[in-house]
């Protein structure tokens, strides 16, 4: 079948102007673990926030959400880290497969997903993604992901650090920002630097590179109870850890529901702003 552009990204665009290009359909080998995701994303300014495919990660892909372990498949990409051994180049990776769109807009849509391991769904996905307008030079994207076992067994979530390796709790929603000259600041309302926020809760979190911040904030209860992956130093990286000390169980029809804002500034906001546009997304 041949896809027209359309059917295979979409742009969305934030009071008729495009901030973010999202991929439906990847063209990324079964080593990247294929998956739906954002990039490029700009600042109203134009400038981009995303990276795809780096040198450092290649299975990182732009904005998205990305789980190294789920029932022992790889949905992140790149090598699993195995107890004992450490990380290991392994057949193991699963695909996210687009489904359908239940709403397609210009600011939004809501999409199925399809979490299979070859042609068996492990995981059904329901992702809503909206972006919206907080002022001249500042938008919002808001972005949930449903995970639905729909399997007559519990599966469970797990990451490198419930699998052995401390301070490696990454899967789940997952930004990985461009790599520039110099690393980026990050900070909390209390907090700055990547070792005092890594693997701490904090209702937002930024992250402020040359020209334009990022403020993530978890928008539900069970979200900001999540722990923050960071990563500046070796590269720079932010997500919501699902599975930060222990494995997530999802039992037979059980589903579970994470939502993060993310602020997309130009510019370098303080504490009071980064707070304040934070408010003003989540409530939005």
């Amino acid at each position: 079948m041949n896809r027209t552009a359309t059917d295979t990204a979409l742009m969305l665009r934030c009071s008729g102007r495009p901030v973010g290009r999202y991929v439906i359909h990847p063209s990324a080998g079964p080593r990247l673990a294929p998956r739906p995701y954002l990039h490029p994303v700009r600042t109203f300014g134009g400038l981009p926030v995303t990276e795809y495919g780096p040198a450092d990660h290649p299975h990182h892909l732009g904005v998205g959400v990305a789980v190294p372990d789920a029932a022992g498949r790889n949905f992140w990409g790149g090598r699993t880290y195995v107890r004992d051994q450490g990380p290991t180049e392994l057949d193991n990776h699963g695909e996210q497969r687009h489904l359908e769109f239940k709403l397609r807009d210009p600011d939004g849509f809501v999409e199925e997903i399809g979490w299979l391991d070859g042609e068996c769904e492990l995981l059904r996905e329901r992702r809503t993604v909206a972006v919206t307008p907080l002022t001249t030079s500042a938008w919002a994207l808001d972005f949930t992901f449903s995970l639905t076992n729909p399997a007559a067994a519990e599966i469970s979530i797990g990451s490198p650090a419930t699998n052995g390796r401390p301070g490696a709790a990454y899967g789940g929603f997952f930004w990985r920002a461009p790599k520039e000259a110099r690393a980026p600041e990050v900070f909390t309302a209390d907090a700055d630097g990547e070792a005092a926020v890594h693997g701490t809760t904090a209702d937002w979190l930024a992250l402020a590179g040359h020209g334009w911040t990022l403020v993530f904030a978890g928008a539900t209860p069970e979200t900001r109870r999540d722990p923050w992956f960071v990563r500046t130093a070796e590269y720079p990286g932010v997500g919501s850890s699902l599975a930060h000390a222990r494995r997530l169980p999802i039992g037979p029809g059980e589903t579970v529901v994470r939502r993060v804002v993310t602020v997309v500034s130009d510019g370098r906001p303080s504490r009071a702003e980064a707070a304040g546009l934070v408010r003003k997304a989540v409530t939005a």
